[in-house]
């Protein structure tokens, strides 16, 4: 083992998935699985151009009560690609995954543009979900500018291509950047996000599903199941973002805060949201 890379994270992609798929609206929809099948089921949902691959080092640690569900979104990683997106139908697809597993209630725990997607399962779905977190999604408004543009807008350019996989490896980034993510966890994430076209590499991700990736508080409603947010301290849900959404929601909303973490939790402070996502696991299951 490189002696850079911790034991918990080895031991985590170390522990085998089951690769398994569904059809939703006419597009094939991957997934991992980890656990024990018959468990309650938790899914977790990757951010814009992300993929499920992005849970790896997360997901087997939530496996002790759970069978643990990692979804490629539409037009994300090894899924099918739409002629166009929206937070409804990625709502839909990580519903369907669920109930391929279980015929009860599943939590949804969803980083970013995930958020967005289990905010929005929330809303449609109600009592069908036993709990949904947001992790630091930063629900705001939309500039005038960007509104019009998106009004508009029926297209963007496509992926770029690059010579070799290790140039295209090296230009991986996050947006937004950020410094402190843990080298290991990146280049496993790199890995996973690109594929190779002819003799050329390009990344897995549809860049139109950057047409329909944000939500407004405007979108937000009260949902009948348990929401709770997580944010990162130096992340993009800030506190007055967090505050709206609570509003929005029209309840009790719990923030839970990750210290010295970014937006991408997972990428610079992945035991800490380990922890919390294993408490909320734990709360929503003993919950009459």
């Amino acid at each position: 083992m490189d002696p850079e890379v911790p034991a918990w994270f080895a031991e985590a992609l170390a522990q085998s998935h089951e690769s398994r798929e569904v059809e939703v609206d006419g597009a094939r929809i991957t997934y991992r699985a980890w656990g024990k099948p018959g468990l309650p089921v938790a899914v977790l949902v990757h951010g814009g151009a992300a993929h499920a691959g992005w849970w790896d080092h997360v997901a087997p640690h939530l496996t002790a009560d759970h069978r643990v569900l990692a979804v490629d979104l539409s037009g994300h990683g090894d899924s099918s690609h739409r002629g166009t997106y929206a937070l409804t139908t990625w709502a839909d697809e990580i519903m369907a995954v669920a109930a391929a597993e279980s015929p009860d209630p599943p939590v949804l725990l969803g980083h970013s543009m995930g958020g967005f997607v289990v905010l929005t399962a929330a809303q449609q779905h109600g009592t069908a979900i036993r709990g949904a977190a947001a992790i630091d999604s930063p629900v705001r408004e939309m500039s005038p500018e960007a509104r019009a543009w998106l009004a508009t807008a029926s297209d963007v350019p496509g992926n770029k291509t690059y010579p070799d996989r290790a140039t295209i490896l090296s230009r991986f980034r996050t947006l937004p950047a950020d410094d402190a993510s843990l080298t290991y966890v990146r280049e496993h994430l790199a890995a996973g996000s690109i594929r190779q076209t002819g003799d050329k590499w390009t990344w897995k991700f549809d860049p139109r599903i950057f047409l329909r990736s944000r939500m407004e508080p405007e979108e937000l409603a009260e949902s009948l199941c348990d929401i709770a947010l997580i944010r990162g301290e130096r992340g993009m849900a800030t506190t007055d973002i967090t505050d709206v959404v609570a509003q929005r929601l029209g309840r009790d909303v719990p923030v839970t805060v990750i210290r010295d973490a970014g937006h991408h939790i997972m990428l610079d402070q992945p035991i800490a949201l380990i922890a919390v996502l294993q408490t909320l696991l734990g709360q929503w299951r003993n919950r009459e």
